[in-house]
């Protein structure tokens, strides 16, 4: 896990979201494509720039050149920076208990048969493991 000093900001967690769509990309590429989305509230290149050369110092992204061009590319995937998120949300609001976060997660929304089937068969392949 990253370290509090290497989390990712929420305008840095927006490029890694773009990077993970694109792949490894030049600052122009994550840039016109963030903007594209940004409804409005357009950032400028130099923004951009600034995120991108903060999470290089992270190590959140890594950055390579070719053709005098340089790309930049996640270094975390979005499975693992997810896993991050609930484990925190798990130890910070359910007391370490994952079947807490599920219990809760299941009572307060409607959860369609095919989504519960598939619970279901999830359950039993844990089962089968033990």
């Amino acid at each position: 896990m990253k370290s509090k000093k290497n989390k990712a900001t929420k305008g840095e967690m927006e490029v890694l979201e773009m990077l993970w769509k694109l792949g490894p990309s030049s600052v122009r590429q994550v840039h016109d494509k963030l903007n594209e989305q940004s409804q409005g509230k357009e950032k400028s290149y130099t923004t951009t720039l600034k995120f991108m050369q903060n999470m290089l110092e992270k190590k959140l992204v890594s950055r390579e050149i070719i053709n005098n061009k340089h790309l930049y590319q996640a270094t975390i995937s979005e499975k693992e920076s997810l896993n991050e998120k609930i484990s925190k949300i798990v130890e910070n609001t359910f007391q370490g208990s994952p079947g807490n976060l599920v219990l809760q997660i299941l009572g307060n929304h409607k959860t369609s048969d095919e989504e519960l089937q598939k619970i279901r068969e999830y359950l039993d392949e844990l089962d089968n493991q033990k």
